[in-house]
């Protein structure tokens, strides 16, 4: 496997990570402390995080099926990216165990 699928993987999970985290302050700010602005904030974030989640689904199930993880293990990957601060988690839990299945380019040998 290619290192630059585990690479955009791990991009998209820190995205939808941050992203659901600030989503999920912007709610608290909303309904709980009913401050001004939470609304738009929440909104314009709650859009940015949906289309990148679908982003993050993408570069999760890639990884995924050339990884040949189990469904159950896919799943909660997939998953990871809806609840707060999860994604963070299991990006760094998949990062440890798939770097052993990435392979680097053979270097190139220089020529004169």
């Amino acid at each position: 496997m290619k290192k630059s699928v585990l690479t955009r993987y791990r991009i998209m999970a820190y995205v939808t990570g941050v992203l659901l985290v600030l989503l999920t302050l912007g709610v608290i700010a909303k309904y709980l402390l009913d401050m001004d602005g939470a609304a738009d904030f929440t909104k314009i974030v709650g859009i940015a995080h949906g289309w990148l989640y679908v982003l993050y689904l993408v570069c999760a199930f890639d990884l995924g099926s050339k990884a040949k993880w189990p469904v159950g293990k896919q799943l909660w990957v997939l998953i990871a990216g809806t609840i707060p601060t999860a994604a963070f988690f299991v990006e760094r839990k998949v990062s440890r165990e798939v770097e052993a299945l990435v392979t680097d380019p053979a270097p190139v040998a220089a020529q004169a």
